[in-house]
């Protein structure tokens, strides 16, 4: 056993304590909120490692590097796919990731629409997804606007049959930090949607918060954390990454 992967069992569960301790400053239980172990670029055996700890809910961020790895891993794990999707990647990422529990990064109709179909098509139960919201108001980021975001949740829950609306989700600032504001932001959005679709808060997840601010972004109504380099460690680019 190496010591990378001693480490990232080691660094989870300390990840999963401090969301834990998060939690409870904000009131609530700590299984309300779920920890994705983000394993972009880590190779299967550092995530099998992760998996040999207990955990069982992972994140990839490229459509390619998630249909090599899942076939190589247990079928319990749920996967969240949480990278920008292209709508030629949707078949080989339902086909090829059959315990796929959710994607997060639904930022259009054209994109949702797509999943629905294929989804359809291959006859698997309705799909979690999550509304994609810019937050930060930079152009380098996917997501709707914060005023789009009851627009396209409608659009989901009333046009798009084989998906379910589960919730909203946003990334930080450029550099992959938030502030307050941007976590703010996405609380009242989902004030707005649960109010349009009639629907309590709870049955909203907000996905917010990465490995610099997650714990800040739990006592801010957080429900999941991506959290990659603090379990894995620094992100290995060796090799050309597919979206």
């Amino acid at each position: 056993m190496s010591t990378a992967t001693d480490g990232a069992a080691a660094a989870l569960r300390s990840v999963l304590h401090r969301a834990g301790q998060a939690a409870d400053r904000s009131g609530r239980n700590p299984d309300q909120v779920k920890v994705v172990a983000v394993s972009k670029t880590k190779p299967v055996a550092v995530v099998r490692q992760v998996y040999d700890a207990g955990h069982r809910i992972f994140g990839e961020n490229y459509v390619q590097e998630l249909i090599e790895k899942a076939p190589q891993l247990p079928d319990d794990i749920e996967w969240h796919f949480i990278g920008n999707l292209q709508s030629n990647k949707v078949k080989p990422l339902l086909s090829g990731v059959p315990n796929l529990a959710m994607v997060e990064s639904v930022d259009d109709e054209k994109i949702a629409n797509h999943l629905d179909r294929v989804a359809g098509t291959l006859g698997r139960k309705p799909l979690k997804v999550l509304v994609q919201v810019n937050t930060s108001g930079e152009i380098s980021k996917s997501g709707v606007e914060p005023s789009g975001c009851v627009t396209l949740a409608k659009h989901v829950t009333t046009s798009c049959p084989n998906l379910e609306f589960s919730g909203l989700m946003t990334i930080g600032m450029l550099d992959y930090t938030s502030t307050p504001e941007n976590f703010k932001s996405l609380v009242n959005c989902r004030a707005d949607v649960c109010k349009a679709l009639g629907i309590s808060e709870e049955q909203c997840e907000l996905s917010m918060g990465m490995s610099a601010d997650f714990e800040q972004a739990i006592e801010l109504g957080s429900t999941i954390v991506r959290v990659g380099t603090t379990i894995f460690g620094a992100r290995e680019y060796n090799k050309k990454q597919s979206s």
